[in-house]
């Protein structure tokens, strides 16, 4: 094994909490693997960066030489979690789930070692669970306890409904790690009463309780809230190579630091000689983005595609220029509906729901307008280019 004090540098790296600390110290001391867990609830089919920041520090557990446990909650992620909401979520559906999951595990070895990596599911113990269990779990915690949880207290207190559900999801997280028997859980900072909850859990049935390893929630590109879907400000994990570095590219200076220190795999010492280059003025803050940008992209579509996505990024905002090589081509022989075009042809969209959304965000030009009616359909010619956002560009091939 690392030498303690490595070990400790590499794994308080980014971290908010570490409970407690010298606890961790002693089970490394052990000399032994230790058994990492981290859990995710397959809410959404896709993750973003901010996902990535549990699943980097997972990496690091990894090359440490510890035992990494993927956990994808597809039990209580049809429960849903109700850390900060404010009101019951809506329950998904087995199906919506499962399906879920799958892109998960397809999207987590872009990151983590498959060979190194045990992924479990929860609802392999829960669903064989019976009812004289399940209250056996829910006696080993009180609802006084609950509402010490800042967003039930704050319902409670605003009389706004908490369903009997919402204060099993805890506790279901928290035996989870009884069933893993975890040395570690890691959680963002929003999760810090559910891995505590695993702690007393843990000592109820007679465990050694895990240490609890909290990462800050990555700022989105608004370097204000949280990154989310919901808000707009997310980069996708699965989004287009171009689309991915053009929105690197937007962060401010200041926040491309919180990106090295939470997503980059450089050393700490690397990271730091950069900021001194660039605070001394030897290099361009626009270099030491574009140098993340690359390791970002690269990471998830390859080198190959994160250097054409600098070179395009290059091309159209430095340069002012479109290069016809990097536009993607495509032939429409019939007019076609914008929405089908876009996602069963030029692929800029999942769906027809999701193409809708974009036009009604303003985010679709035709030939350098902005398409306001969900309806039109596109005609070539007279109609040539259509954009999707800044780095989604498409060109309708010549009829000859």
């Amino acid at each position: 094994m690392i030498h303690l004090d490595k070990q400790l540098a590499i794994i308080k790296r980014g971290a908010v909490d570490i409970l407690p600390e010298d606890e961790l110290i002693a089970k490394l001391k052990k000399g032994r693997p230790l058994r990492v867990k981290a859990g995710f609830d397959p809410t959404a089919p896709d993750l973003h960066l901010g996902h990535t920041v549990l699943i980097q520090k997972m990496r690091q557990f990894q090359e440490l030489g510890h035992e990494v446990i993927f956990l994808i909650g597809d039990f209580t992620g049809m429960i849903g979690d109700p850390t900060g909401k404010s009101e019951t979520r809506k329950q998904l559906t087995l199906e919506e789930v499962a399906k879920n999951a799958e892109t998960y595990k397809e999207q987590i070895f872009k990151i983590l070692d498959p060979q190194k990596t045990r992924v479990e599911f929860n609802h392999l113990w829960m669903e064989k669970m019976d009812a004289v269990s399940l209250i056996g779990i829910a006696a080993k915690y009180n609802v006084a306890r609950m509402l010490e949880r800042e967003d039930f207290k704050q319902r409670y207190q605003k009389r706004h409904s908490i369903s009997i559900h919402e204060f099993l999801y805890p506790l279901i997280q928290g035996y989870d790690s009884v069933v893993l028997k975890a040395d570690v859980e890691l959680g963002g900072t929003d999760q810090r009463f559910n891995l505590l909850v695993g702690r007393e859990l843990q000592r109820e049935f007679g465990q050694e309780a895990q240490v609890v390893l909290t990462m800050p929630l990555l700022e989105g590109l608004d370097g204000v809230q949280k990154m989310s879907k919901s808000l707009g400000n997310y980069i996708g994990i699965t989004e287009a190579p171009e689309e991915m570095f053009g929105k690197l590219m937007s962060i401010s200076d200041g926040l491309m630091w919180r990106y090295y220190e939470l997503l980059s795999d450089k050393h700490l010492d690397e990271i730091q000689a950069l900021r001194c280059k660039v605070e001394d003025g030897s290099l361009h803050p626009m270099e030491a983005k574009k140098a993340l940008g690359i390791e970002i992209v690269g990471r998830f579509h390859g080198a190959a595609a994160a250097n054409q996505a600098r070179e395009y990024f290059e091309t159209k905002y430095q340069r002012k220029v479109m290069p016809a090589e990097i536009r993607q081509h495509f032939s429409t022989p019939e007019p076609i509906w914008i929405c089908r075009l876009m996602v069963d042809v030029l692929k800029f969209a999942k769906s027809t729901s999701e193409a809708r959304r974009l036009i009604a965000q303003g985010a679709v030009k035709v030939d350098g307008k902005v398409v306001h009616d969900v309806n039109f359909r596109f005609h070539h010619p007279p109609n040539e280019i259509v954009e999707v956002g800044k780095n989604r560009i498409a060109q309708a091939a010549k009829i000859s």
